[in-house]
């Protein structure tokens, strides 16, 4: 048999990668730049292909390269879940577990899920990132996240999903729109640009305005919130109207204000919560677990 790659070598790639710069991917992997530019000239030698063009200035990934890139990230990741595996002594709910999240989940949701899971695997070690959708999507790519929990559906980019739970929306209002809204809302009723939404990196945007059926854009203000809770002051304070999810309201988003809960126009309307994570994961009875606790913690559990 050859020998075969040091893993080194193939995190010295996909420094480079993330990098896209000698200097910054040896800084980031604590080495000197010779000592990572060797390592994948090293890397080349052994597997007998060109990963990288370079000329005095520059350099690019080719079309191999690339594709070497994706295979070492799931070696890389696949080799840290054994040693984790190894050190918990195959125990799936000890270790460390790092979980992603959006922020219109997180604030609502992750206090008390972590809690549980504490209670419940005192030898979990939860590591915790909330970020947006997409970028979420990329620490998953990358190997810097186990797995996500997103609000569904979502580009799942080649990843898998297990379905939890529904976390219905509601709208709130001004009590001056409330008066002429209609219970459920008439969305037609309702003043011009008198709706506030998220921003558009917010997934939640998109998945209120299809949930809830909301298809006259003149209702809705140019105006944008960056979080749920200046969405709130902002429905307060200009005499307008937001939805929001169930999960919000019950831990107490509203609290100090006069806004009115309504059902939205045209029935039930929900977003699915769910974990996504990568196919090759090792870590399916650990999510199964997470999936489970978690579901207890939604206002309507569908785990699935």
């Amino acid at each position: 048999m050859s020998k075969l790659p040091s893993l080194k070598n193939l995190s010295y790639l996909l420094a480079l990668h993330q990098h896209q710069n000698f200097n910054r991917a040896a800084q980031a992997s604590f080495v000197s730049q010779s000592t990572l530019s060797s390592g994948i000239q090293n890397l080349e030698e052994q597997l007998g292909c060109q990963l990288i063009e370079r000329d005095h200035k520059s350099f690019l990934f080719t079309a191999m390269g690339e594709e070497i890139v994706e295979r070492s990230r799931a070696i890389l990741t696949s080799t840290e879940e054994l040693v984790n595996y190894a050190q918990s002594q195959g125990n799936v709910m000890e270790g460390p577990l790092r979980i992603g999240c959006i922020p219109t989940i997180g604030p609502f949701l992750l206090g008390v899920l972590s809690k549980t899971l504490q209670q419940q695997y005192p030898k979990l070690e939860l590591l915790i990132r909330e970020d947006t959708t997409q970028q979420l999507m990329n620490f998953l790519r990358d190997g810097e996240l186990d797995v996500l929990i997103l609000a569904l559906p979502v580009d799942l980019q080649g990843n898998q999903q297990w379905i939890v739970g529904k976390d219905p929306f509601k709208m709130v209002l001004a009590p001056a729109v409330a008066e002429i809204a209609g219970d459920p809302v008439n969305y037609n009723k309702l003043p011009d640009k008198s709706i506030f939404l998220l921003e558009k990196e917010h997934c939640m945007t998109g998945h209120a305005v299809t949930a809830c059926r909301l298809g006259n854009k003149e209702k809705i203000n140019p105006f944008t919130a960056s979080s749920l809770h200046s969405l709130i002051q902002m429905a307060e304070a200009l005499n307008g109207a937001t939805f929001v999810p169930q999960l919000a309201i019950d831990a107490g988003i509203l609290a100090g204000t006069d806004l009115v809960i309504k059902d939205p126009s045209d029935g039930e309307a929900y977003r699915e919560i769910g974990l996504v994570f990568r196919p090759t994961t090792s870590r399916r009875q650990t999510f199964r677990k997470l999936a489970e606790t978690l579901a207890e913690l939604l206002p309507e559990a569908t785990l699935r």
